[in-house]
């Protein structure tokens, strides 16, 4: 069989089986490109190049079997492959971190203009996972030495395997720290968190897809807000003046908006509608 086949009845089986599809694609078809491409050894972004490419016997033998288990178990791609693709980047993950996802990824595409006022020597990248962030912030902002962090020890193992994979280890920090308490006295021209955001009732209705994720990574309390709310009465004491802090919150963006109605969010544009990231300022924070 063709790439073009092989693409057609992996996306019919997962449609027909009703999987969720959130981690790393939108739909169907677009997982079954990205499985396809990783069994074949080419980019994603490339497999439409190779449509006409005959699959060997054991290529779509594992094709098959990844096809199924991922409709049987329900298990996230990302970690049947034990990788992630952020930005175009590749990153290695497996069931110790959640999979990389994040909406400030597009945003650091364009340096966070024009929201970011000041030039970037010193960036955190808090909650950083897979180190994904991390490694976006030190490609962004090549004159930047960035510190990394994370309360779990074994998602810091993870991110460390991402910031050698990319060369890094000179300018990213790992660092284990529940949220800034690790950071005394470190100041932070930018600062990008995507802590967990997930509030309690929405977690009870996650698809089975994300039972497979930390929970101390998605779950943030009754109203999702148990983290940004340190995060926001923290941050100015680590923020350089004009410095920004910039942080995902998903489906939390009402519950936020309702319990801090005088602070002036910025909510960029993103491909998720309405915005699920805001900026703002330090000196907006002390207000």
């Amino acid at each position: 069989m063709i790439v073009a086949e092989v693409l057609e009845e992996t996306a019919r089986r997962w449609r027909r089986a009703r999987l969720h599809f959130g981690h790393g694609t939108g739909n169907a078809r677009d997982e079954a490109a990205w499985l396809i491409a990783h069994v074949i050894g080419v980019h994603p972004g490339e497999l439409a190049l190779h449509a006409e490419r005959e699959l060997t016997a054991l290529q779509l033998r594992r094709v098959r079997s990844l096809a199924a288990r991922r409709a049987a178990e329900r298990i996230p791609l990302a970690y049947l492959l034990k990788e992630a693709w952020l930005d175009g980047r590749r990153f290695c993950v497996d069931a110790r971190v959640i999979v990389p996802r994040s909406y400030i990824a597009e945003l650091l595409r364009e340096r966070l203009r024009p929201w970011l006022r000041r030039p970037v020597r010193r960036a955190l990248d808090l909650c950083t996972g897979s180190g994904c962030l991390a490694v976006l912030l030190a490609q962004t902002f090549p004159k930047a030495n960035v510190d990394a962090t994370d309360l779990s020890p074994a998602a810091l193992a993870v991110a460390r395997l991402n910031v050698r994979r990319h060369r890094l280890a000179r300018r990213v920090r790992l660092i284990r720290s529940d949220l800034f308490h690790a950071l005394r006295g470190r100041r932070y021209d930018l600062i990008v968190t995507n802590p967990p955001y997930v509030d309690a009732r929405t977690m009870r209705a996650l698809p089975p897809e994300y039972d497979y994720e930390p929970r101390a990574a998605l779950a943030a309390g009754a109203d999702g807000l148990e983290f940004v709310r340190r995060i926001l009465r923290d941050a100015p004491a680590h923020l350089n003046p004009r410095g920004l802090l910039v942080c995902e919150v998903g489906n939390s963006r009402p519950a936020l908006e309702r319990a801090y109605p005088r602070l002036p969010f910025l909510w960029p544009e993103t491909s998720d509608s309405p915005g699920c990231v805001f900026a703002l300022e330090r000196e907006q924070l002390l207000r």
